[in-house]
């Protein structure tokens, strides 16, 4: 029999592969997320170019693990300082709520992840139905990128914000490294990561995305609020679509 992980990933690839058969076309610019969903979407388009079903594309990856990936794959890219009109980003999330707000960045990019996704017409989104909830910041870490300098103390600034003193449980950790757990974790921009953890649901992510933005040495949080049009979400039926009008 399947592995259940096996299964996972079955289901993350028939939802990656529907977000490029689906949203990508030829002369497109793309924004490429990071993680184990779409990079399953980064296959699909460097097969669909290979077999010249799509042509003239060009991504702008949101990790050194992703351009990596695309250039292993011949997806020709280009940067942000080229070009910031992208008609299409395609990336996974850690929780999506009913009105398709995330929370990304476990894996670490959520900087270049906000960066280019905040330039895309249309950003789809591609998760399994475990990422999906009521009310984000109950379901793991909610990630912060912080500046190493100072970084304790830029952490005390983040537990003193008043929206966080009424969640049960809460608290905030500087990432370690999985390579060396005696160091903190260091981003491809050279930021540590600050991982928020709550036993409660935040009420109001806005005003906490808004408050964390506040945080002299927050660099930028893992709160993508208002930003996607589309999740795609596998489960054992298949892929369910959750819309929001495009960005024009």
């Amino acid at each position: 029999t399947q592995s259940t992980w096996g299964i996972m990933d079955e289901l993350k690839k028939i939802a990656g592969y529907e977000a490029v058969d689906k949203y990508v076309k030829s002369g497109m610019v793309l924004g490429l997320g990071t993680g184990s969903t779409v990079k399953f979407s980064i296959d699909r388009i460097g097969e669909k170019l290979e077999s010249g079903e799509l042509k003239n594309i060009v991504g702008i990856p949101t990790s050194i693990a992703t351009e990596l990936h695309a250039k292993s794959l011949g997806i020709p890219l280009t940067s942000l300082e080229d070009c910031d009109s992208i008609d299409v980003a395609i990336d996974g999330a850690d929780e999506v709520d009913e009105d398709l707000n995330l929370v990304k960045g476990r894996g670490g990019a959520l900087l270049r992840e906000k960066l280019v996704e905040l330039c895309a017409k249309l950003l789809v989104i591609v998760v399994d139905q475990s990422k999906v909830c009521t009310k984000l910041g109950a379901m793991g870490a909610m990630p912060v990128e912080i500046n190493q300098f100072a970084a304790g103390h830029i952490v005390s600034k983040i537990k003193a914000i008043p929206q966080f003193a009424c969640l049960d449980n809460f608290r905030a950790e500087i990432r370690k490294s999985k390579t060396d757990p005696e160091k903190p974790y260091v981003t491809d921009n050279g930021n540590y990561i600050c991982d928020l953890y709550s036993d409660q649901p935040f009420e109001n992510a806005f005003t906490i995305a808004k408050a964390l933005n506040d945080v002299c040495g927050v660099v930028e949080h893992g709160l993508f609020m208002g930003m996607a049009n589309v999740v795609l979400c596998s489960n054992d039926e298949g892929v369910v679509c959750m819309n929001q009008q495009a960005k024009m």
